[in-house]
């Protein structure tokens, strides 16, 4: 179904520079998501800390995404 997001309540059309910069951000995560494959394939790493890492760039990451799309609901 093509524009399906305008049937989900809070979300919103995003004009060109806001999907250009989102699929900047998406294209960051998707960089640091492999970096932190990379660090789990490394047992000398912390692997705490890489979770915790993981963690708070999963975090970073989808308030970049909520920064542009400004979505209405909670």
């Amino acid at each position: 179904m093509e524009n399906q997001h305008r049937q989900i309540s809070g979300y919103r059309e995003l004009d060109e520079q806001e999907i250009r910069k989102m699929n900047a951000v998406k294209a960051l995560a998707n960089a640091a998501g492999e970096m932190i494959d990379e660090m789990r394939k490394l047992p000398t790493f912390d692997q705490r800390w890489v979770s915790i890492a993981q963690t708070h760039l999963q975090e970073g990451f989808m308030a970049a995404v909520r920064a542009i799309a400004q979505p209405t609901t909670f």
